[in-house]
């Protein structure tokens, strides 16, 4: 099975920035955690601070793989090229945040990918990354 997982703007940051929303271990570290969770998957990653690239990078692999984890990250509020662009795919996305964006301001409350994607996880930390692969793990 292959998942990719495409993180968005700043969470190449992770472990650095706001460690009291986002904590402080760097995504990298998490992923090799998530290698050995699920050793039976293929991995592709992909962070990208670029609107365009996120849109071409769910368009490259979202015929190929069997689902996408996909933090959005700032573009969630934003960008309906990134809904679009998960709508014209085969793969199904998960979209997941670290926070709960719920309980933030609100302008954080709209997302242009959550009523695109198969389902959205918010606020349960790192931890969301694992719900939502096990999540695409049992579609199979």
């Amino acid at each position: 099975m292959k998942i990719a997982i495409i993180n968005g703007p700043n969470l190449n940051l992770l472990g650095k920035r706001e460690t009291d929303i986002y904590g402080n271990q760097p995504f990298e570290k998490y992923l090799d955690e998530l290698k050995s969770v699920f050793p039976s998957v293929e991995f592709h990653y992909y962070q990208s601070n670029v609107e365009g690239e996120l849109i071409n990078e769910i368009q490259k692999v979202g015929f190929t793989v069997d689902g996408i984890v996909l933090n959005p990250a700032g573009y969630t509020h934003t960008s309906v090229a990134i809904g679009d662009a998960i709508a014209a795919i085969k793969a199904p996305v998960v979209e997941v945040h670290i926070s709960n964006v719920h309980s933030r301001e609100k302008f954080r409350h709209l997302s242009h990918v959550s009523g695109k994607s198969a389902g959205s996880i918010f606020g349960l930390g790192l931890k969301g990354y694992e719900l939502a692969i096990r999540w695409l793990t049992d579609q199979r």
